[in-house]
C-alpha cells in the first residue's frame, strides 16, 4: 500500500469509527505534533498516546454520533502525504465544532510514523476548551 493509500485509509477509518484500523495505521513509535497552546498542544509520542489519549481525548468533548469528517484532498510525494479534511460535530458545551485541518503525514512500511497537524486553534479553543 502506498503512502497516500495509508493516509486515506486512516482518515476514512476515523470517519467511520473503525478503531482497529485507526490503531493499526500508526507505527508503535509514531509522533503527532499538534502546535499551539491548547491543552492538547504538544508532541504526542507513541501509538497508544496518539490513539488513546490525543484522539481518544477529543471524543468525550463531542456529542456522540455527530462527528462528520470529510477528506478534501491529498498531495503525496514519496513517503510524505499532505491531507486536508473538515471536521464537524456538536460539542458537549452546546456549540458547534467546524474546522478545516491539514496534516503532513510521513508513512514508512505501510504505517504512519509522524503527523504535524495544522488547524484553526482559536476555533478549537473556543469550541472544545471554552473554560
Amino acid at each position: 500500500m502506498n503512502a497516500r493509500d495509508v493516509v486515506i485509509r486512516y482518515v476514512e477509518a476515523v470517519r467511520d469509527g473503525d478503531a482497529d484500523v485507526v490503531y493499526a495505521s500508526f507505527a508503535e513509535d509514531a509522533t503527532w505534533h499538534y502546535p499551539g497552546d491548547l491543552p492538547i498542544s504538544k508532541v504526542w509520542r507513541g501509538r497508544d498516546a496518539i490513539v488513546n489519549d490525543f484522539l481518544g481525548g477529543i471524543g468525550p468533548l463531542l456529542v456522540p454520533g455527530t462527528l462528520e469528517i470529510d477528506l478534501v484532498a491529498t498531495i503525496a510525494e514519496g513517503d510524505r502525504v499532505v491531507a486536508e479534511w473538515t471536521s464537524k460535530a456538536r460539542t458537549v458545551y452546546g456549540g458547534t465544532y467546524d474546522n478545516r485541518c491539514v496534516g503532513v503525514f510521513t508513512v514508512r512500511e505501510g504505517r504512519i510514523v509522524s503527523v504535524v497537524e495544522y488547524a484553526d486553534t482559536r476555533h478549537v479553543a473556543a469550541a472544545l476548551f471554552p473554560e
